[in-house]
């Protein structure tokens, strides 16, 4: 079984699903996000570019609350397939969706240093997974905290069920 603390969760999804803006492995003007998974928390690094500037010196709130978004959802994939004892290098990662995203900005983050992030899901059901977040300057004091709720795939996201429209 594949090891989720070397290979992303992102880099298992389907490739008809890996097209995704933020974490799409397929979208070569995407983030390329990437979750590690340690059976626990997932952890995922990000180093903003000069460009991601919101005012000077400090990172876009917009690109704070993607990266948590995309982390999230990846954690989603890697406990809900844990706690399914999923073989996930063979039948490939499930894909979520967000149902909701909250961002709380505790306090300007600064453009510069690496970004990590910690998510944790503290409820995992049949189609849902809720994810809690923290974010911020590794090393350093978490500046924003996100809650997500991650929906498995509806059917009417299917590619299946876009063929032929």
């Amino acid at each position: 079984m594949v090891d989720l603390r070397v290979v992303p969760i992102q880099d298992l999804y389907p490739d008809d699903y890996a097209h995704c803006y933020g974490c799409g492995r397929l979208n070569e003007h995407g983030l390329h996000i990437k979750t590690y998974w340690d059976g626990e928390v997932g952890i995922a690094r990000f180093t903003p570019k000069p460009y991601h500037i919101a005012v000077p010196g400090f990172v876009y709130g917009g690109l704070l609350a993607s990266l948590i978004d995309c982390h999230s959802i990846g954690t989603a994939a890697a406990a809900w397939a844990q706690a399914r004892g999923l073989d996930i290098e063979r039948d490939g990662a499930p894909r979520f969706v967000t149902a909701s995203l909250e961002v709380k900005y505790r306090k300007p983050t600064p453009l510069g240093p690496t970004l990590i992030l910690r998510s944790r899901p503290i409820e995992i059901r049949e189609r849902k997974v809720i994810v809690e977040t923290e974010l911020g300057p590794e090393g350093q004091e978490p500046t924003v905290f996100g809650r997500t709720v991650a929906a498995l795939l509806p059917e009417t996201m299917r590619v299946s069920s876009h063929h032929g429209a």
